[in-house]
């Protein structure tokens, strides 16, 4: 279990897929921002541009939203150190509807490329329930069967119980989670539980900081020592890698 920040390097090449701008930060933030440290390569892939992402749609209709969250999460990957990035442009809120063999086979195409060590994304459960979580997974997933060295390690975002315990009445109040989630792993179970250094957690919220559509209002209202506590700490899950994949 990698539990010290010294210990990332043993990632070697990372590739992570998510589904939204800012599910990279919240749940890699700092490993992606340690490996760079390293100097090792970091390739992150976003599914949509998160253009629903608002309550307030008349201010971001879709169109104006998808172009800020797109330089936002640029600036956010800069502060990271990670510099290579691909959209894979679905509609926010659409993946589960999606093509899965043209997702699955266009992911596929990136990690034969790429030939992570390993791959960081969502579990089945997409950690908040999140349908585009769930669907990104499936397609992670499979991706890495199809396109994947036979080392490769493919990693699930997890949540584990000391995090739930301690956050269960923030997140119950930010309606984090959909009913029935989070699926919350016991410690022993995890593959990486690491606690952010001091610094790595103060440059991955400058890095959250930095899609402020996202995060301006939430950093102002729990105050900026409070939220970087809440995303102090990222952990993963190692799947079980199968060779079952959608035909």
């Amino acid at each position: 279990m990698i539990t010290t920040s010294d210990r990332v390097a043993e990632l070697g090449t990372i590739l992570g897929i998510w589904a939204h701008p800012d599910d990279e930060a919240y749940l890699s933030g700092g490993l992606m921002a340690l490996a760079r440290d390293n100097g090792q390569r970091v390739v992150c892939v976003t599914a949509t541009r998160g253009e629903r992402g608002t309550a307030d749609p008349e201010r971001w209709p879709p169109d104006r939203l998808a172009e800020e969250r797109a330089d936002e999460l640029a600036h956010c990957l800069g502060i990271l150190g990670v510099r290579e990035h691909r959209f894979l442009n679905y509609g926010d809120g659409e993946c589960a509807a999606a093509d899965e063999i043209v997702a699955i086979a266009r992911l596929a195409e990136i990690v034969a490329e790429v030939r992570p060590d390993t791959v960081l994304t969502f579990g089945p459960d997409g950690i908040t329930g999140h349908s585009d979580h769930r669907a990104v997974s499936a397609w992670a997933g499979a991706a890495v069967e199809l396109g994947a060295p036979q080392h490769t390690r493919l990693l699930h975002a997890a949540v584990p119980e000391r995090h739930a315990r301690e956050w269960a009445g923030l997140d119950a109040e930010l309606g984090v989670y959909e009913p029935g989630y989070p699926q919350v792993v016991t410690q022993d179970r995890l593959s990486i539980d690491l606690a952010l250094p001091a610094a790595v957690a103060a440059r991955k919220v400058r890095a959250l900081a930095a899609q402020t559509t996202q995060t301006a209002g939430l950093i102002e209202a729990l105050g900026r020592e409070r939220y970087t506590a809440w995303v102090s700490e990222e952990s993963y899950l190692e799947a079980v890698r199968s060779p079952l994949v959608p035909g």
